[in-house]
């Protein structure tokens, strides 16, 4: 991402990148080449300005830890990262208003959490799909509003925090897909012999090994950001001080 830099006095975040003095281009028409001036900047050499006489500090950001409130792709988002001065780890909030306002970056004292809200099937994909296998057969509609319930109450059941996530899948950070464990999945097996007929019964253990692992069985969970700023000491918010001992008459300090 670039060289990320704390203004420890002040908290102030700048992300130093190639491309702090590059200029801008302004005027009329540009894309015609009239009336187009560059408008020189040096956004880093405006930050030391500010932060003169202030203690500078490089901060590590913690590799993965971006999540965004948004899909990655959205250019207007409110994201969050970690990063760290090898003593402390602060959380790093990245968000602008508009599309052609630059980034900014807020230092916040603590920590956060990915908190999930919800777990769902791709229940559209998994119809669409069982439409495929069983067409023709009777009674099709109920057979697969019932698996879809059935399979809605596997996930329910689905101890997330023993499950391994699926390593690509969504293009968004708080939507992450899971594979089906073991004794879910013989769960699941077991009730489809009595919601489908015999002779339909290998056809559906077919589709479900299929695509227990990377398909459409995947169970897809929601997550919410709880960003959780830790209360900083009062030696920590003022600036530092010297103990000045108190001196006797005549005595000189």
């Amino acid at each position: 991402m670039g060289r990320l830099v704390r203004c420890v006095k002040c908290d102030a975040i700048f992300l130093k990148t190639p491309y702090d003095q590059v200029p801008e281009y302004g005027g009329d028409v540009p894309n015609q080449g009239r009336n187009v001036h560059a408008l020189e900047r040096d956004d880093y050499g405006d930050f030391l300005k500010n932060h003169h006489g202030h203690r500078l500090e490089d901060l590590t950001i913690v590799e993965d830890s971006l999540v965004g409130e948004r899909e990655y792709a959205e250019p207007v988002n409110v994201s969050y990262f970690k990063a760290t001065n090898g003593k402390e780890r602060f959380v790093i909030k990245r968000h602008r208003e508009r599309i052609d306002d630059p980034l900014r970056y807020e230092l916040i004292h603590g920590d956060y959490s990915l908190n999930c809200v919800a777990v769902d099937v791709q229940s559209r994909e998994i119809s669409q799909n069982l439409e495929r296998v069983l067409r023709g057969r009777p009674a099709l509609a109920q057979k697969i509003h019932a698996f879809i319930k059935l399979y809605q109450q596997v996930s329910r059941q689905v101890d997330l925090t023993r499950r391994k996530r699926v390593a690509e899948g969504s293009d968004h950070s708080l939507e992450v897909y899971y594979r089906i464990d073991e004794v879910s999945l013989v769960y699941l097996l077991r009730n489809c012999r009595t919601l489908f007929e015999p002779e339909e019964f290998p056809e559906v253990e077919a589709f479900i090994y299929r695509h227990k692992d990377d398909g459409v069985l995947l169970m897809k969970a929601t997550y919410e950001i709880q960003v959780k700023e830790r209360v900083r000491s009062a030696e920590e918010t003022s600036p530092a001080s010297f103990r000045l001992k108190k001196a006797s008459c005549g005595e000189k300090v």
